[in-house]
């Protein structure tokens, strides 16, 4: 029985877009809930969010199986936690924070089994496996992890080309918040500049023939973004969704008028 297939993956292959939504109330209970609304992807964050290993795998499998393909963004890029979170049965990861060639090929290695990369055999141990069912595991599992890489500084995008071009990358995310304080304007993701960089860094890892993210909470940048060619985005959170519903409910009720909001993103 091989690796279970990872239909991310392969719709990124295929060029179909695919449509996703953030994670990070850090509840098994929430995930499922949101699971089943209709995303492609869902990503359960570990960067900004208050979850540990345990809790980001209790979450994956509340997700798994009920629609909307797990993807997981660890706090860092470390060799030891991506080990571990494979053997959970995640197959996507997106890996915040990458700067370089170097740390992207890193990155390619940790997932990977040898001879080609780091990863330590012993998924037999965790749910990858299937707790040791799926005896074929080690042969397919290269081939179906995702390997998504943030860039979100000025460093990143200066490296864009050379991080697209390697073998094991399968898509680059643009982070616009971090992007938008790197280059100086803290807060305003939907700054001009900070849009020309993500236009360049769209056509530049189109070029590399790698897929496109990002993130935005806002719906018509959504659809700005959608027509410059993202390939996989996420339109929203599971926090900022229920801060903004449990507060017009109450406003609605008592006759007030919505508050401005600053611009944000992750």
């Amino acid at each position: 029985m091989p690796a279970p297939k990872n239909p991310f993956k392969a719709a990124l292959r295929e060029n179909r877009f695919q449509l996703g939504l953030w994670v990070a109330l850090a509840s098994p209970y929430a995930a499922e809930v949101v699971a089943v609304s209709g995303y492609d992807w869902l990503l359960i964050d570990g960067e900004h969010a208050p979850n540990d290993l345990p809790l980001l795998a209790a979450q994956y499998g509340a997700i798994a199986g009920r629609g909307s393909h797990p993807i997981v963004r660890l706090p860092v890029g470390d060799t030891a936690l991506i080990k571990q979170v494979l053997d959970t049965g995640v197959q996507t990861l997106l890996i915040p924070m990458v700067d370089s060639v170097e740390q992207a090929r890193q990155l390619v290695r940790a997932v990977r089994y040898p001879p080609l990369g780091v990863r330590g055999v012993g998924a037999a141990l965790g749910r990858a496996t299937n707790f040791g069912r799926i005896a074929d595991y080690l042969g397919n599992a290269n081939e179906e992890v995702c390997l998504l890489l943030q860039i979100e500084s000025r460093a990143g995008l200066k490296a864009i080309d050379e991080i697209a071009a390697l073998d094991g990358v399968d898509g680059l995310f643009v982070g616009p918040a971090d992007l938008a304080a790197d280059m100086g304007h803290l807060g305003n993701p939907g700054h001009p500049e900070v849009r020309a960089a993500i236009v360049d860094a769209f056509a530049r890892i189109k070029s590399a023939g790698k897929a496109r993210g990002i993130l935005t909470l806002d719906l018509a940048q959504a659809h700005d973004y959608r027509a410059l060619g993202a390939d996989f985005m996420a339109i929203g959170t599971d926090v900022t969704l229920l801060v903004s519903a449990t507060e017009r409910l109450r406003r609605e009720f008592v006759g007030e008028t919505e508050p401005a909001r600053s611009e944000s993103g992750y």
